[in-house]
């Protein structure tokens, strides 16, 4: 409707603003003809004394007005004393066209209309003696020339609008269904994957808007199956991660209670091993809190922390652990970076990191943490000399619940959500982390955060 209102809105000012500039053309074109033809009759008539039907008839026949359709002189009285119609004369009797009636006031008067396809044309001047009005000469045009030249390009014009309206019409149905068609498909699409099937794909041909719509349509719903099956892995891998310490206490319990005469000390190992599930159990569900929380971009108030003050904590906090596995831990912290964060979650990145340096280390071994900066951008080193990462597991290592060897995993007590914490806490304050192998054995872990101004590298 639209299109169909501001078609008719062109179509309309095209039918008749060209036929109103050119209908005011035409009426100055006879307005400075038909005057100027008069004007010439009256000046000839000046040089008569009194304006006689004899002289005047005289005088008239010198003149050329055949293009007129009439000519009438009156004198001072108004009688008319001079008409060229030669059936219905008028001659003998007092003409009251106001146009005459204006012209013996001393007015040169003009009037013109154009309908039926004619311009009608009326002028009348003063004959002046002695700037005294001794008459008036009056003279009409009736054009169907120029009329129909007016009437024919009126003609075209409609004739052109009705075209260009077809035209118009055609293209928009078509286009409009084509539009609506591509349109049609995307919403389809969108219902589709509304259900649930995000594997669906809309696929949508050129380059235009509607297919960089359909691309930006693929693209997010690429992620969201990405999501969805990342979600589902999560939920299958958190259930079963909360159900093996549930399976190891419900069966300590049923023995502990389907058995009689158990002795004093089997309980309290049976009580023991079933406080170390629980306390598995409380380390499980902490850190996927602390991941919800993370996945829900809760706004924190961020300051600046001093990064060197955090790690000592840590590794204050992790001295015992590392001298009961026999691990030393060697700080280098050289560098004093200020990092926009939270100290509670840098402590986690830190505490993380080092405490699986630790867990997965080698009596004997080390885990050294570096503190330094680069330009503006402050750099975390942890890196271990322990039993390493496969390098085909090393991109997967900063999945939820993925472990390289899941066996030591659960004997070391870890969750397999620590190194998922480190990525997306690091992540969250525009930093980044990575982790390497090293040529004399172990992982190098590498957090970098940048500085104001800084850059992600």
């Amino acid at each position: 409707m639209t299109y169909v209102l501001l078609l008719a809105a062109v179509l309309v000012l095209l039918n008749t603003y060209p036929l109103l500039v050119s209908q005011d053309l035409m009426f100055q074109s006879k307005k400075t003809t038909l005057q100027r033809h008069v004007s010439v009759m009256a000046s000839s008539l000046a040089g008569l004394e009194v304006l006689t039907p004899e002289g005047v008839s005289q005088v008239m026949a010198l003149l050329d007005d055949k293009d007129l359709a009439r000519l009438i002189v009156t004198d001072a009285s108004g009688l008319i004393v001079y008409d060229d119609r030669e059936t219905g004369s008028a001659a003998g009797r007092y003409a009251f066209f106001s146009e005459i009636v204006q012209a013996l006031d001393g007015n040169d008067v003009f009037y013109s209309e154009y309908s039926g396809g004619a311009f009608r044309s009326r002028a009348a001047v003063p004959v002046m003696y002695r700037n005294v009005a001794i008459g008036a000469v009056y003279a009409y045009e009736y054009d169907t020339v120029q009329g129909e030249l007016l009437k024919g390009f009126q003609a075209n014009l409609r004739n052109i609008s009705v075209l260009i309206g077809l035209i118009v019409i055609v293209m928009s149905v078509t286009l409009s269904k084509a539009l609506t068609r591509r349109i049609s498909e995307l919403l389809r699409a969108i219902r589709i994957v509304r259900e649930g099937e995000y594997s669906h794909r809309a696929t949508m041909r050129g380059s235009d808007e509607l297919a960089q719509l359909a691309t930006e349509f693929n693209s997010l719903t690429g992620r969201l199956q990405a999501t969805e099956e990342s979600r589902r892995r999560f939920v299958s891998d958190a259930s079963h991660e909360l159900k093996t310490p549930l399976s190891s206490i419900r069966l300590l319990t049923d023995s502990i209670l389907q058995t009689e005469s158990m002795d004093d000390a089997t309980v309290r190992e049976f009580v023991s091993d079933i406080g170390e599930e629980a306390e598995r159990l409380t380390r499980i569900t902490e850190k996927l809190l602390r991941l919800t929380r993370l996945d829900d971009k809760t706004e924190t108030e961020a300051a600046e922390v001093h990064l060197r003050e955090v790690l000592e904590k840590a590794i204050h906090m992790l001295t015992p652990l590392a001298a009961s596995s026999g691990v030393a831990l060697i700080g280098n912290l050289e560098g004093r970076g200020t990092v926009k964060a939270t100290e509670d979650e840098l402590y986690q990145v830190a505490f993380n990191l080092i405490e699986n340096g630790i867990k997965y280390n080698v009596p004997g071994g080390y885990v050294r943490i570096g503190l330094k900066n680069d330009g503006q951008d402050t750099v975390l080193l942890v890196e271990d000399s322990g039993i390493g990462i496969p390098e085909e597991d090393m991109p997967r290592i900063f999945e939820r619940f993925y472990r390289v060897d899941k066996a030591r995993s659960r004997m070391a007590g870890g969750t397999g959500l620590g190194l998922s914490i480190v990525k997306d806490t690091v992540e969250r304050y525009r930093g980044t982390v990575k982790a390497e192998p090293r040529e004399e054995g172990g992982t190098r872990f590498v957090v970098r955060f940048p500085g104001e101004g800084g850059s992600r590298t």
